[in-house]
């Protein structure tokens, strides 16, 4: 369905390490800003934040795929049942 599994693993593997890169690298700026603590708290809700809103439309979307792959296959074995019922009826 989604190719070699080996590919998907390392690239998997590899986004990881890039989030948790950014993520590292948001820490480390956020640390260091010479902002109240208060600023600092919200510059990290707001990454939070960020990041429940881009995991949750990925997550649509990939739903959203799923469903019109599904449709698709369903369409696709309805005319080919069309088509088998009008051959077993010509012959």
């Amino acid at each position: 369905m989604f190719g070699n599994n080996e590919n998907n693993t390392f690239y998997m593997a590899f986004n990881a390490i890039g989030v948790l890169f950014a993520y590292g690298m948001l820490a480390g700026s956020i640390y260091y800003a010479p902002v109240d603590f208060s600023t600092k708290g919200y510059w990290a809700m707001g990454i939070g934040l960020l990041t429940i809103a881009l995991v949750n439309v990925v997550k649509y979307r990939l739903d959203h795929q799923a469903s019109d792959d599904r449709i698709a296959k369903l369409e696709a074995a309805k005319a080919e049942k069309i088509l088998e019922d009008y051959v077993v009826e010509k012959n």
